[in-house]
């Protein structure tokens, strides 16, 4: 790290488990369990936030450590840890933006809550308009078995970008099964000795292991909390009354004040008194729909028999 010039770090849902967003293949994944023959439900996501690895990412690329950030993740979290959007490619889609694409350029909204609710696979309109043009908004995720072309918050530009440029690629949490195709972001047409480095830190085997300089099986957080340990760099406090999302987020109109029945995002003086509601209340309810309960819906298909 402190001899890279361009490093570029790729990110997946191990990042996210201590959120307590579950991922997708580890030992407790969703597609796990899916496969086990258990039942998932999915929760609440409002009140997730930034886990140490984000906020030591965002550190990594305040001191100008890290060039740029491309993410599987679709639960805005490096978005809301301060990561500036340019530095930023959310290849799958970010649950809190969403779009007009008639507009041109494509108008984005970022939102206080997941704008997926009514969405699926094949099916991304939001049931909200735009207001310049009243064409219908659509969500910004790339199910499992599609392909993205908006150009944000995907920014495939600036992850090609980034690739070419890097000489240190770090994969945080993420299995590379998904990753692993597309060919832009590891420099394979490159000789083996002028590509990228490559670091991995993930709990399971990966398809690029044989390919890495260094692969650690650990817990993100663990290993990131010792890399800035190591560099002498603080780590800060993810801070709710400063998340960019409420400075970005686009209010509703009153019209669509009651066009969704997520929970938003609140400051921190409403989290508190959320806090203070029974037990009961508190828990997290299942729900239905969206990115995260229908991105699993592939795991549920039986393999064919040979």
């Amino acid at each position: 790290m402190q001899q890279a010039q361009n490093v570029v770090i790729y990110t997946g849902a191990g990042i996210s488990t201590a959120a307590s967003i579950p991922d997708y293949r580890g030992p407790n994944g969703v597609w796990t369990q899916l496969q086990k023959g258990r039942s998932v439900s999915t929760s609440d996501l409002s009140r997730a936030e930034p886990t140490l690895t984000h906020m030591s990412i965002w550190m990594l690329h305040k001191v100008k450590m890290v060039q740029h950030v491309v993410s599987q993740n679709c639960d805005g979290l490096h978005l809301r840890s301060g990561l500036p959007r340019n530095s930023l490619s959310e290849l799958h889609g970010n649950m809190f933006i969403e779009v007009c694409a008639s507009c041109s350029p494509a108008q984005e909204f970022i939102r206080l809550f997941d704008v997926t609710e009514r969405t699926a696979l094949h099916r991304h309109w939001t049931g909200r308009l735009c207001p310049h043009c009243r064409s219908e908004l659509r969500d910004t995720i790339v199910h499992f078995g599609e392909r993205g072309t908006l150009e944000q918050p995907l920014n495939w530009k600036g992850a090609s970008e980034a690739a070419q440029q890097a000489d240190v690629i770090l994969c945080l949490g993420s299995s590379l099964k998904v990753l692993k195709k597309y060919s832009c972001l590891w420099c394979m047409n490159r000789p083996a000795n002028k590509r990228p480095q490559l670091f991995i830190v993930n709990l399971q085997w990966t398809p690029k292991d044989n390919l890495a300089t260094l692969k650690i099986h650990g817990k993100c957080d663990a290993v990131m909390r010792l890399l800035m340990e190591e560099l002498g760099l603080e780590i800060p406090v993810y801070n709710r009354s400063q998340d960019p999302i409420f400075s970005l987020g686009t209010p509703l109109s009153a019209e669509e004040k009651d066009s969704h029945t997520r929970k938003e995002i609140a400051p921190f003086s409403a989290l508190e008194d959320i806090s203070q509601e029974p037990q009961a209340q508190a828990e997290a309810r299942p729900l239905q729909g969206g990115w995260f309960g229908k991105g699993c819906s592939k795991s549920r298909r039986k393999k064919k028999t040979i």
